[in-house]
This record gives structure tokens, C-alpha cells and sequence, in this order.
């Protein structure tokens, strides 16, 4: 149950211990933990990747302010990132912030970079722990555009955990995909300019290493929360593939039953989508 160490580190911010036994986690019922082996009796999408969308809609709904609906979303993360440990989900990829959101209100940009800092700082705290439950975290974007502290947070969280391999947490930070393709393609002309490359040596492969997400394979299944039936520039290189699942519930209502139902569309999507892979010269 790898992702459960998870559970504590990015959900509320109580001052106890972040790292819990299974059995201090929310039990699934005897109906999920049925389900749950059914499901994995057949294909299970190693790689899934979520756009956690909802979060402002959630608190309108409920009348809060549009921190604690982000708070909300924060929990409900770790909550999903436990459902995965079960399914033998061993790599997630998730849309925390998006260059576009930079757009947002000051006050609310503020607010999400404060709750960032706070869940990296637990996350310092816990070094030993990742490490031996065998996580790698890795915070994928273009950082320079963060504030100069959470720039060095982020850093320190990716270089400790740089060599685990048992479970994969992927944070998309100040991230679009056309900003990732943009830097990809100008790596790959300024190793042609300073004579380290030949201009034949471009290729599709060559730019796909340059990509932030060079170390992951592609996601098996992607994720969206909320209703939106859009990517909204988030891994479009690396989608081509990838089994799209699009669901009404806002993220912070997002249930395991939602998980489900996304993993058993991609059930019935998997031959199909192997067909084409294969296919691929």
C-alpha cells in the first residue's frame, strides 16, 4: 500500500504523525474490496494521470471560500491516491497548477502557493519515511515560474526522493503542455546551434526525451473531474494513447465508485487502444 503514506502528507494539516498503519486508514467496505478484486482480475492502467477539476465550483456550492475548496481538493487527493495503493496503481500524474492559473486573483494564486508550501514542508519532514516506503515524487513544470522558495522546496522533495521505485507521484506545477513542447523544441535547436547535434539528429524520439516527463511511460488512463470534456493543455503529447474518462462529480466529491468506473472504462477500452499501439510502425 505504498501511495498510503500519501494519505497523511497532502490531507489535513494535523501536527501528528503523517504516516499511519493501514489500519489507522478509512476502511473500504466489504462491497469496494470486492469490487476492487474484481477489478483486478483484469487490465489495471499502470500510469493514470487526473485532471482535479471542481475545486471552486465545490466551495461555491457549499458556500466556502475558494481556499478551502482547494483544501478539499487536497484531501480528496490523498484519499484517491490510497485507492490507487489498492488497485496496484504504482504511478500517478496529477494538473495541480497550470500556467493559465496564474491568471487567477492574487489572492488566490497566494492561497494555493501557500497550501503548496505547506504540504512540501510536511513532505520534508517525512524524509526517511518516503524513503523507505519507496516514493518518488517528482514536480514536473516550468519551476522558474514559482515563487523563488518554493522553487528550492520542490527541489529538495525531488532530489531525496530521486531514486525511489516502488511508487511514482508525478505534481505538475506551473505546467502546460505547450510550454513543455515549446522548451523541448528549443533544447533540441540549442544542441543544434552549439554544435552537439546534427540537424538530422532531430527526431520525434530525440524530443520526446527532452520532454518533462521523459522518466515516466505514458498514462494508461487519464482523468477529469467536474464535467469539462477537455485536456486544457495537459499531457497532449503523451495522451495520443491514452484512455480518456470523463466524469460530472466535482474533485473534492470524487468517490471511489468514480475511480472504479473510470478503470473499468478503460477495461473495456484496453484492447482496442493496444490494437493501435501496436499497429504503430
Amino acid at each position: 500500500m505504498i501511495f498510503n503514506i500519501f494519505f497523511s502528507v497532502v490531507g489535513l494539516s494535523r501536527m501528528e504523525s503523517l504516516f499511519k498503519d493501514e489500519k489507522d486508514l478509512p476502511a473500504m467496505t466489504w462491497l469496494q474490496k470486492f469490487c476492487c478484486r474484481i477489478l483486478k482480475a483484469g487490465a489495471i492502467p499502470r500510469h493514470i494521470a487526473i485532471i482535479m477539476d471542481g475545486n471552486r465550483r465545490y466551495a461555491r456550492k457549499h458556500k466556502y471560500d475558494n481556499r478551502l475548496g482547494h483544501l478539499k481538493g487536497f484531501d480528496k487527493l490523498a484519499e484517491t491516491l490510497s485507492w490507487c495503493s489498492e488497485l496496484g496503481i504504482n504511478e500517478v500524474t496529477i494538473y495541480a497548477f497550470s500556467i493559465e492559473n496564474f491568471k487567477r486573483s492574487k489572492d488566490e494564486v497566494d492561497n494555493i502557493m501557500d497550501l503548496a508550501r505547506e504540504k512540501f514542508h510536511r513532505l520534508q519532514a517525512e524524509k526517511e519515511q518516503i524513503r523507505k516506503h519507496g516514493v518518488c515524487i517528482r514536480i514536473i513544470g516550468d519551476i522558474n515560474l514559482l515563487p523563488p522558495d518554493l522553487q528550492k522546496l520542490a527541489a529538495d522533495i525531488v532530489y531525496f526522493s530521486r531514486n525511489n521505485t516502488r511508487a511514482i507521484l508525478n505534481v505538475c506545477l506551473a505546467y502546460t503542455s505547450r510550454n513543455e513542447i515549446t522548451n523541448a523544441v528549443k533544447d533540441v535547436a540549442s544542441g543544434v546551434e552549439s554544435g552537439l547535434l546534427y540537424p538530422s539528429d532531430s527526431s520525434e524520439e530525440l524530443l520526446e526525451k527532452c520532454l518533462y516527463t521523459n522518466h515516466s511511460k505514458d498514462p494508461d488512463l487519464l482523468i477529469r473531474t467536474s464535467g469539462e470534456t477537455r485536456l486544457s493543455d495537459f499531457l497532449l503529447w503523451q495522451s495520443s494513447y491514452t484512455v480518456l474518462s470523463f466524469t460530472e462529480v466535482l474533485w473534492p466529491e470524487f468517490t471511489i465508485w468514480h475511480l472504479f468506473g473510470a478503470v473499468l472504462h478503460y477495461q473495456r477500452s484496453y484492447i482496442s487502444v493496444k490494437v493501435c499501439t501496436i499497429s504503430i510502425p
